[in-house]
């Protein structure tokens, strides 16, 4: 019988979703959480391991020689060295597409709270101020209203082109820089060079990998080509900004506020200057994380090994 170790359950499955489909594909042992220092002891014995962000490098794969398949629960894989799983003949797979809705959804959950200020709002009346208001209502500062407004995508892969079209839905203009040109206008949107999106964008969200190319992309240069009244959204990956230049643009009102789900460390450390910056909210690389999403990953992370041990993978990345 297979042998199945998943060394970093809890993330993707703190307890609200069964693992009882992997155990009728052999022996099941899960963890929460495996410190990179146990990884070859906890999964020495088994054929296939499942990871979400538990790293395998060189080093622990070369140990594991029974180690056939390692099957990542995520669409991003970097946690394998892919090369030494290549040459020690070690199946790799992901879980593509699985959280697209939700991070659809959560674009526009960071853009409704920054355009009508939900959250201070929220803390506003619950802290007294609706009950002492001389009037009926209130707000505090400016809100806005999206219809007419220009929305920016950085990024035109699956996720970037359902938020192309639920900003559409919300009678925005959509402008997009990709490599993929051809793939926006056949859509239907305008493609722009890199400084028109910073330059024109009421709204910027970032939907696309981070590669050497574009780690830092959004920094004090482009950040100073931006509109004081705009917003920029990034449930991408941390990476893509320069979050000291980020902050300083924020605290000096280079541009209205942020959104962002993901920071370039995490979790961050306590002297990340977006923890502090004016108008910056951010949530906890929850993006993806929705019980339906969820329930998804699991199941496409089940049909791979399934494959696997039919001789048939699928979602192979190496």
């Amino acid at each position: 019988m297979n042998k199945i170790v998943v060394l970093d359950g809890f993330t993707a499955n703190p307890g609200d979703i069964s693992w009882n489909c992997f155990e009728s594909l052999g022996h099941l042992k899960v963890y929460d959480r495996t410190p990179y220092e146990f990884v070859v002891e906890r999964a020495r014995g088994y054929r296939i391991a499942i990871t979400n962000k538990t790293v395998f490098s060189r080093e622990i794969i070369v140990a594991l020689p029974g180690l056939k398949y390692i099957g990542v629960i995520a669409t991003g894989y970097n946690v394998v060295d892919i090369d030494a799983a290549r040459e020690y003949g070690v199946t790799v797979t992901n879980v593509p597409g699985y959280s697209t809705e939700s991070v659809v959804q959560a674009v526009f959950a960071h853009l409704m709270n920054l355009t009508h200020r939900v959250a201070q709002h929220s803390e506003s009346a619950k802290s007294g101020e609706w009950v002492n208001a001389n009037d009926f209502c209130y707000w505090k500062g400016e809100l806005v209203e999206l219809a007419g407004k220009t929305f920016g995508l950085l990024g035109f892969g699956a996720i970037g082109q359902r938020v192309a079209a639920v900003a559409s839905a919300l009678g925005m203009k959509v402008i997009c820089h990709s490599r993929t040109e051809s793939k926006i206008t056949a859509a239907g949107y305008e493609a722009v060079s890199l400084e028109e999106l910073f330059a024109r964008s009421d709204v910027l969200s970032l939907n696309c990998p981070l590669t050497n190319d574009n780690s830092g992309i959004v920094n004090f240069k482009h950040l100073k080509l931006m509109k004081s009244s705009a917003f920029l959204i990034n449930t991408a990956r941390g990476g893509l900004i320069n979050e000291a230049e980020l902050a300083e643009a924020l605290n000096n009102g280079i541009i209205a506020g942020a959104g962002v789900d993901v920071l370039s460390t995490e979790p961050p450390k306590a002297g990340n200057p977006l923890l502090t910056a004016k108008n910056c909210y951010i949530t906890p690389h929850l993006a993806w994380a929705t019980l339906e999403a969820r329930h998804r990953l699991l199941k496409i992370a089940y049909e791979n090994v399934e494959s696997f041990q039919r001789g048939e993978p699928i979602n192979v990345v190496n």
